[in-house]
C-alpha cells in the first residue's frame, strides 16, 4: 500500500550558509533559490497537488549506462569549462531560448533560480558551460557543500537538442563532484506521478527522501504513476 508523505511546507532566508550546514539541509529535503530556502512535500502541478520526492545519487554507486557514455562521446567536440558563474546577456539569451520548452509554470528569468544577485548568493556556486565554435550551447549551475553538491538549474540551446545537453551537463556535474570528493549529488525532485521531471529516474545509485528523515534506495527501475515507488526499499 502506498503511504503518502506527511505535509511539510517551510521556508527561511539566509545570506550565508556553511558547506556542512548545506549538507544537513539537503539531507532533510531543503532546496534554495538564492537566499530563499524552502522545503515542501506537496506541490501543485497543472491542476493537481502531487507528492514531491527529493532525489539524490550516491556517487560511489552510480554506474554510467551505455546511453550516458554515448552522450559524453557525442559531445566530445564541445569546449566544457567549470568555473565561478557570471550572469551576462549571452546566458540570459540562452535562458530565454531554453524556457520555450516549458508548457506550464514557465520561469521568468535566471533570477528565479539564482536569486537577485550573485553577490548575495549564500554558498559556493559553480557554473558548467559548454561551447560549440565559441557559441554558448549549454550552462548549468551547481551548489557545493562539504560532501555533497546540488544541481540548481540547467539550460541548453534547443537547436542542439540531438546532443542531449540536459543530461550531459548533469554528467559533467557528477564528474566534477567526484573530483571534489563529494559523496552525494542532489538533483532536485520528481513527483509521485508521471511528469516531465521523470528523466531523473534513469540514473543508478538513486535514492529518494520519504519525508520521515530517511533516504531510501531505489532497488529497481522506477515505473510510472502510483507504481513508481514500490521499488523503494
Amino acid at each position: 500500500m502506498r503511504v503518502n508523505p506527511p505535509v511539510v511546507d517551510e521556508s527561511f532566508v539566509a545570506f550565508s550558509v556553511s558547506p556542512r550546514r548545506l549538507d544537513v539541509l539537503w539531507r532533510r529535503g531543503w532546496r534554495h533559490f538564492g537566499p530563499q530556502f524552502a522545503r515542501y512535500s506537496y506541490r501543485r502541478w497543472y491542476h493537481r497537488v502531487l507528492p514531491v520526492r527529493p532525489l539524490r545519487i550516491h556517487l560511489e554507486r552510480c554506474v554510467l549506462s551505455r546511453s550516458h557514455r554515448r552522450i559524453l562521446r557525442r559531445n566530445r567536440d564541445l569546449d566544457v569549462a567549470i568555473r565561478s558563474p557570471v550572469i551576462d546577456e549571452e546566458r540570459r539569451q540562452l535562458f530565454e531560448e531554453h524556457k520555450a520548452r516549458f508548457a506550464t509554470q514557465v520561469p521568468d528569468s535566471l533570477d528565479n533560480f539564482l536569486g537577485p544577485a550573485l553577490e548575495v548568493y549564500p554558498c559556493e556556486l559553480m557554473e558548467v558551460s559548454a561551447r560549440l565554435d565559441n557559441r554558448l550551447v549549454a550552462a548549468s549551475y551547481l551548489d557545493v557543500g562539504w560532501c555533497s553538491v546540488y544541481s540548481v538549474y540547467g539550460m541548453f540551446s534547443l537547436a542542439e537538442a540531438r546532443r542531449s545537453l540536459g543530461i550531459a551537463t548533469m554528467l559533467w556535474e557528477m564528474a566534477y563532484a567526484r573530483e571534489r570528493g563529494a559523496r552525494y549529488y542532489y538533483l532536485g525532485y520528481i513527483f509521485g506521478a508521471p511528469s516531465v521531471l521523470d528523466y531523473k529516474k534513469q540514473f543508478t545509485g538513486l535514492q529518494a527522501y520519504d519525508w520521515r528523515q530517511r533516504w531510501r534506495p531505489v532497488t529497481r527501475r522506477i515505473g510510472v504513476g502510483n507504481q513508481a515507488w514500490r521499488g523503494v526499499a
